[in-house]
């Protein structure tokens, strides 16, 4: 059974992302690579991997190139702010809309590149993944939701089995003082 991992804000060949996230990388090259063997060692050739947005800049032909460098077949995206030419590529990711809705073992989920503070059975157990934000967003402690993004996991792509941990323990978490 293939594993299921989820990821966003690559932002592959974007130099100002570097400083802009103060990311640990003194060239775009040296980031694009160390990003995608991050990438590369986790997700393998037949697992599934849902990318929420901001792949990479560039033409259409080096973002072709970028996606090539990537063992995984099957990559379901959800465009990002930064995804223009790449949603030009059909044939290299299964695109969703900007919105889209998923179950994974059972498991409701709502992916969308940005962060939503409601979403479909949002009060019923349905996780919300997003990326844009590159871990600057504070998040509710009991909501079931969570940025994906590569700025917040060492630079890696979360496995769902990560995934499921974080929003059990949300869930089992005791509601804020403020709700009562």
């Amino acid at each position: 059974m293939p594993n299921t991992w989820f990821t966003a804000d690559l932002h592959l060949g974007h130099a100002n992302i570097i400083r802009y996230c103060s990311r640990p990388f003194s060239t775009v090259a040296e980031m694009d690579q160390a990003l995608l063997e991050r990438l590369n060692a986790s997700v393998k050739a037949n697992d599934i991997l849902y990318f929420l947005g901001d792949f990479s800049i560039g033409n259409p032909a080096r973002v072709l190139e970028y996606r090539r460098r990537i063992r995984c077949k099957k990559i379901f995206a959800v465009p990002g702010n930064h995804d223009k030419q790449a949603r030009k590529l059909k044939e290299e990711f299964s695109w969703h809309d900007s919105l889209a809705e998923v179950s994974i073992h059972g498991q409701p989920i709502v992916l969308c590149h940005y962060a939503l503070r409601v979403w479909n059975r949002s009060n019923h157990g349905s996780w919300h993944l997003y990326g844009h934000s590159h871990g600057r967003l504070l998040e509710a402690p009991n909501a079931l939701s969570m940025d994906v993004g590569v700025d917040t996991h060492d630079f890696r792509p979360w496995h769902y089995d990560e995934i499921a941990d974080i929003m059990r323990k949300k869930a089992e978490a005791p509601a804020a003082a403020s709700d009562h």
